[in-house]
């Protein structure tokens, strides 16, 4: 591997940047691959289930052969889910310090009021959206779009709930550049990798951005 014999099995590698032989045979370079998947409702973002449930591998079936989910969402939440093949992307995607955008259209019960809005952008029990815009207001429900920065587990949830206001519909919409578009409930596409380039200047963009509002 990369000149030196490793014998360990266990051993950690990163198969984008190494050169891996068995037995004097290289092994063939993985194709990159990355998809965008409309999530339905009711499966999970796992490869197996131990309470039996759909899985989104079982849903995408031949289509998801050595990919990998790029982070998750929760059982009732649908929307917009990336699977690749690779590795890196995955883990730059969701790493919390490179501040990828991820929008999510959200409704809730009751008439979410301003200063609840501005008590998600500033912070609740260590949970903190990036922006929060409402669409449309009632005494009945509330239609927020949702912009975070970080993909803690349930966040919009729990946010939600903490000020009364219980999620009934939750879709993410767009992951960094890459939107869920016309994209039904279990349908899918392939995602070039000029949409992922473009990634990039997004990212520089957003930490610019958060790092003038940590200054002011």
């Amino acid at each position: 591997m990369g000149g030196a014999i490793v014998r360990n099995a266990a051993h950690l590698v990163v198969p984008e940047d190494k050169e891996i032989t068995i037995d004097d045979g290289k092994l063939p370079a993985r194709v990159w691959r990355t998809i965008a998947f409309h999530k339905p409702r009711g499966v999970v973002t796992t490869r197996r289930d131990s309470e039996g449930r759909p899985t989104v591998f079982d849903v995408l079936g031949e289509h998801a052969r050595s990919l990998v989910a790029v982070g998750r969402l929760d059982l009732a939440s649908t929307g917009l889910l990336l699977l690749t093949t690779d590795t890196q992307l995955a883990n730059y995607l969701t790493d919390p310090a490179n501040a990828v955008e991820r929008r999510y259209v959200v409704t809730v019960r009751g008439a979410v009021e301003d200063e609840a809005v501005a008590r998600m952008t500033r912070g609740i029990d260590g949970l903190r959206a990036h922006a929060v815009a409402v669409r449309k207001r009632s005494a009945r429900e509330t239609h927020l779009i949702v912009d975070l920065v970080e993909g803690k587990n349930r966040e919009i949830r729990r946010m939600l709930e903490s000020l009364g206001h219980p999620v009934t519909k939750l879709m993410r919409v767009a992951f960094g550049p890459i939107e869920l578009g016309t994209l039904q409930p279990g349908e899918w596409r392939e995602v070039t990798s000029q949409e992922v380039a473009k990634g990039a200047e997004f990212n520089t963009k957003e930490r610019r951005k958060l790092r003038r509002a940590k200054n002011t």
